[in-house]
């Protein structure tokens, strides 16, 4: 699979200098964590979800979750079991359909052994788990049965946990938590692909829900966690993990509290100016910022629980032509000794110790995601990769 992989090849020839590399579900922890994106999640009660799979693989989506937990009722659980397991059956039976990386999220420890054992030989399209409300009481659990189900499936398994208790969002509470979920994941690193933030949860916790014109970092008691979340767990010492992003929560409101924030100016003239209004008509503009801010504040990937997201998340994750000269230039060999140079576009200081590791991140994002051409902007970049 690969970023923009469902594009002609002739037309990804024209938006990228350098084109999205291609991996696989067996391709190293490191290129898969850069590699999530906007990870689609879905019930795993749909009746027709090995059908979903499919189609929205065909769509560029490179990773999805099949959900067993908040997304379904509590009645719902076995038979959303059963289905997923039939549905992983008909997958695996379905040809050479190309798959995006399938996780499943679960309620409790004991689903992971016992989903990997009815799976059967359907568990090789199974990438991982998503685990809930990770804390480092509950964490543990989760992370030793899925070393139990990966010893007696053979098949390499990574957990995903999402930071969404109470405990990490609330003062008294937060340091602590931060430094057990540190423990845990640290301890199980090579099994921890990336940590998820559940924002839902955290505004639950206050009775808060963010506007479509607002984002995660509009809220402050939010911003206030993702920045202890990123500090303690993102850093770029080899210490770190990839955090995603929070999910986007799209609904349509009647009016409008604010001016869209979706400025004009990186769209260029002509039909580009009607997929404008078309995302602003969709409350798109908020989700685009907030994207950004994403990447601002070190997160990499995004939670999407509408496919109209996928691309949007893509596009933006794009390393620009500019970034990849600076990236590039930072990491010359003869530039061990440190230093200042000007930017080859001439716009900037790139200084050689403080921005390196901002860009080998970088680097690392444009071999899964590629590097645009010189001319070419985001605009270009979500158009070509739309559904037709």
């Amino acid at each position: 699979m690969r970023h923009f992989g469902h594009v002609a090849p002739e037309e990804r020839k024209r938006l990228f200098y350098r084109e999205p590399a291609v991996f696989t579900a067996d391709s190293p922890a490191p290129v898969l964590a850069a590699a999530l994106g906007a990870t689609l999640y879905s019930p795993a009660t749909r009746p027709h979800l090995a059908d979903d799979v499919v189609k929205q693989a065909a769509r560029g989506v490179v990773s999805m979750v099949l959900c067993l937990e908040d997304s379904i009722d509590d009645a719902d659980v076995v038979p959303a079991e059963e289905n997923l397991v039939r549905q992983f059956t008909d997958l695996a039976s379905g040809g050479d359909a190309e798959l995006p990386l399938l996780f499943v999220r679960v309620r409790a420890p004991e689903q992971i052994p016992d989903l990997v054992a009815r799976l059967g030989p359907a568990v090789r399209l199974l990438s991982g788990f998503v685990l809930p409300k990770f804390t480092e009481e509950r964490g543990v659990p989760f992370l030793e049965a899925l070393t139990a189900a990966e010893t007696a499936s053979g098949r390499r398994l990574f957990a995903m946990p999402v930071l969404e208790s109470p405990d990490l969002l609330y003062l008294e509470s937060r340091r602590e938590t931060l430094d057990g979920i540190f423990r845990t994941v640290d301890k199980w690193r090579d099994r921890v692909l990336a940590l998820r933030l559940g924002v839902t949860d955290f505004c639950s916790s206050y009775g808060l829900r963010r506007a479509p014109d607002m984002t995660a970092y509009d809220v402050q008691i939010v911003a206030s966690v993702i920045a202890d979340v990123v500090n303690v767990l993102g850093r770029a010492d080899g210490t770190g993990f990839t955090v995603t992003g929070p999910v986007w929560e799209y609904f349509r409101v009647q009016e409008r509290m604010f001016k869209p924030q979706l400025r004009r100016s990186p769209f260029l003239e002509g039909h580009v100016e009607e997929l404008r209004e078309t995302l602003i008509e969709h409350d798109m503009d908020g989700l685009l910022r907030e994207i950004s801010l994403d990447r601002a504040n070190g997160l990499l990937g995004k939670t999407c629980i509408h496919p109209s997201h996928v691309m949007p998340v893509h596009a933006l994750s794009v390393v620009s032509h500019e970034e990849y000269s600076d990236a590039q230039d930072i990491l010359r060999p003869e530039r061990l000794g440190g230093g200042v140079l000007r930017s080859a576009y001439t716009n900037k200081m790139n200084e050689v110790k403080p921005h390196r590791a901002w860009a080998e991140r970088t680097l690392r994002r444009a071999e899964v995601f590629g590097v645009a051409n010189e001319n070419v902007g985001f605009v270009e970049l979500l158009a070509a990769g739309l559904p037709q």
